[in-house]
């Protein structure tokens, strides 16, 4: 975990806010280690933040896309609904209590854009949206074991309830006329995403 840290002070660098004390580091990475996770981990967080670069190229406000992505799966419980929203109030607390209540809002909103439920309306959701999704136009091999992940995740329901819900849920993706919102994304995973998704709707 501690590889992490020179990430997360840089971030609030970048936003140009003072750095929350250690605690708060450790709070989030001991909630990405969370023993009911598979997916939802440390590896996703590292897999998000790995695109710092690109987000740093296309979103207007890319220190707070970063921090939202170290907070967007901070609370994950596969029993409950409303995971996002706890994250993002869990964000934007810290973030307004670093000093910036208007930063901390737009954290908490990039976090909500996560749920995926509409087409995210600014600059900075559509780079959140793409970068949590960029999963979707992983490789094969990373993609498939991303799959098993979740599965992991949701090992507690039936095996068919499990198979029909998946299958709900990747066919919504895949009507879908675009996946990406940004064309950097579209160009770089569409493809890629859309034959995955394919080949995981056959298997189930």
């Amino acid at each position: 975990m501690n590889e992490l840290l020179p990430s997360w002070q840089s971030v609030w660098a970048l936003v140009g806010l003072a750095e929350p004390p250690r605690s708060t580091f450790d709070s989030l990475c001991r909630a990405y280690a969370e023993p009911q996770r598979h997916y939802h981990t440390l590896q996703h967080l590292r897999e998000c933040l790995a695109q710092a670069g690109e987000i740093e190229r296309l979103a207007e406000r890319p220190g707070e896309v970063l921090l939202a992505l170290w907070f967007h799966d901070a609370v994950y419980d596969t029993h409950a609904r409303g995971n996002e929203a706890a994250s993002a109030e869990w964000a934007r607390d810290t973030v307004a209590a670093a000093g910036s209540r208007e930063a901390g809002d737009h954290v908490h909103a990039l976090i909500m854009a996560t749920e995926h439920h509409a087409v995210p309306s600014t600059r900075d959701a559509r780079v959140m949206v793409d970068v949590d999704l960029s999963i979707l136009g992983a490789d094969a091999a990373r993609f498939d074991e991303y799959e098993r992940q979740v599965r992991d995740e949701y090992r507690h329901v039936p095996e068919l309830l499990f198979r029909t819900k998946r299958r709900s849920v990747l066919q919504g993706f895949l009507a879908r006329p675009r996946l990406y919102n940004t064309e950097a994304y579209a160009d770089r995973l569409e493809a890629r995403a859309r034959e995955n998704l394919r080949r995981s709707i056959e298997r189930l």
